[in-house]
């Protein structure tokens, strides 16, 4: 009776000694990572709805949230001041923090403009169905621009690349692809070039037919090529009084094809052979008879004998 009275107070002990214990763990815990986490949270602007290419700014889309110090993005902002009326040129997700990187300067306009960087240029083309790769030319993809004509002092048409690795700005007026690459059907591209590319590119429409196509985005070399005249095309020889263009010759297959050609033979050296006399004067017939000596005439091809 002793024994089990003496073993209920040791458990009893203990189990209270081992409650005070995990109390005072869990208050030292608990109130360590609330203070923490006080402490370490900081207030950044986010967005309350999508923000999409093109839209400013409001107080109506965005809002503060409280993060982590150590998960605040680099060029997050602070105060909702600082953000208003700033153009957005790359999507905002809601909840996802506004970054210097995804909104353009105050006051540099709207849609389109705010998006074309310090030095480069917007300039928009007029497409077809054809030239426009069947619509598949979306905002964000890159091309190159070719062009086809007939250069002044030419008898051939010559197809060359006049650009390449552009951005596409925007397909007619959409900016930005909802992510599912629908085509777009639209007259008008925008491309992003610098001011020397503009001034090809305006030649190049205005003289000629241009021709985009399409190339993958991570592709950014730069080819190096001749172009193609017709008469390459068709197999057949260039026409007389042609110039070819500047910087190209005949193709190379051509000229190592000349090279090895072999010589001519040397031209052999015949002897005169004479010709036989003209037979204008009579014919004559010597008739010795005895010691008579005879001579008859007629005029040839008169059969007389």
């Amino acid at each position: 009776m002793n024994v089990n009275r003496r073993f209920f107070i040791v458990l009893t002990v203990s189990l209270v000694w081992g409650a005070v214990v995990a109390g005072f763990f869990y208050r030292i815990a608990g109130g360590g990572g609330t203070r923490a986490r006080a402490e370490g949270q900081k207030q950044i602007v986010v967005a309350a709805a999508v923000l999409p290419v093109g839209a400013t700014v409001s107080r109506d889309n965005i809002k503060m949230r409280a993060v982590p110090a150590s998960m605040i993005p680099a060029g997050a902002f602070t105060r909702v001041d600082d953000v208003l009326d700033r153009p957005v040129i790359s999507p905002i997700q809601p909840d996802e923090p506004v970054v210097e990187a995804r909104v353009a300067a105050k006051g540099s306009g709207l849609g389109l403009a705010p998006m074309i960087p310090k030095g480069m240029r917007a300039m928009s083309v007029r497409v077809n169905d054809v030239v426009g790769v069947a619509g598949f030319v979306l905002p964000g993809m890159r091309v190159d621009v070719l062009l086809t004509g007939r250069p002044p002092n030419q008898n051939d048409t010559i197809t060359r690349t006049v650009l390449q690795d552009v951005q596409v700005l925007s397909a007619g007026q959409t900016i930005q692809t909802d992510g599912k690459s629908q085509a777009i059907t639209t007259p008008v591209v925008t491309l992003l070039v610098n001011p020397q590319e503009a001034e090809a590119l305006t030649l190049a429409n205005n003289e000629g037919h241009i021709q985009l196509v399409l190339r993958n985005s991570t592709d950014r070399q730069v080819a190096t090529t001749h172009g193609r005249q017709l008469h390459e095309i068709f197999g057949t020889a260039v026409a007389a009084g042609a110039v070819p263009p500047p910087g190209d010759a005949a193709p190379a297959p051509r000229r190592r094809e000349a090279a090895r050609r072999p010589a001519a033979p040397p031209v052999r050296q015949v002897a005169a052979v004479e010709a036989p006399p003209r037979r204008d004067e009579p014919d004559e017939i010597v008739i010795i008879r005895g010691k008579v000596k005879t001579v008859e005439s007629f005029a040839p091809g008169s059969g007389k004998r």
